[in-house]
Formats: structure tokens, C-alpha cells, sequence
């Protein structure tokens, strides 16, 4: 499950923002997840649930933006939804693909108190 190494690494990201910044507490996180980012959501809500325990994050709010997919083909430039990393273009059936959103995974903004 990598999902718990991707938590471990947001409360990483937390705590020494909090560090830097002296603060005490996060009062809310906001994360981008691209839909082709290969996080599995309820994995990473199970890992989320028991990895903030004990940590800054415990008890802040937390917001996810779901990034979805788009890819744009490299023969036709068609722009379309990509629901899957290995998609063809819907329009000339190529897998010439250059994934333009989705595969976001960061940390947008923190709250710090």
C-alpha cells in the first residue's frame, strides 16, 4: 500500500512547514489528487485515518481536489478525458498520448497555527 508512504510523506511536509514557521498546529491542509495519479481513495482514507494520529494534522480539516484526467493526442492533438493511463485517443484510435491533467499529487495549502 503505498498510499500510507504518501501520508507519511504529507505529514512530513506539514511538520516542517510547521517548523519553519513556528507554528503549532495545521487547522486544515488542501491536497491535489489527479485521477491518474494511481492513488487508490479509500486506501489512502484508511491510511490517512491512522497515520495523523498523534501528529499536527490530527483534527484538522482536510480538503482534496479531485483532478480529473486529460490527455492530448501527439498525432491528431485531439484533447480529451483520460480516465486510464493507457487510454487511446477517442479520435484516431492512437496511444500517442501526452497526459496534460490528472496526475497531480501535492500538497496545495496549509493553515498553520
Amino acid at each position: 500500500m503505498h498510499e500510507l508512504s504518501i501520508v507519511m510523506n504529507i505529514i512530513q511536509i506539514a511538520e516542517e512547514e510547521s517548523a519553519r514557521n513556528n507554528a503549532s498546529a495545521v487547522e486544515e491542509i488542501e491536497l491535489d489528487i489527479g485521477e491518474l495519479s494511481g492513488i487508490e481513495l479509500s486506501a489512502f482514507e484508511f491510511a490517512w485515518e491512522q497515520a495523523i494520529k498523534s501528529t499536527l494534522l490530527d483534527g484538522s480539516a482536510r480538503k482534496i481536489n479531485h483532478i480529473p484526467g486529460e490527455g492530448q493526442c501527439i498525432e491528431c492533438e485531439a484533447v480529451f478525458p483520460m480516465h486510464r493511463l493507457y487510454d487511446p485517443c477517442p479520435v484516431c484510435g492512437k496511444h500517442y498520448i501526452t497526459v496534460t491533467k490528472g496526475k497531480e499529487l501535492k500538497v496545495r495549502s496549509l493553515v498553520l497555527n
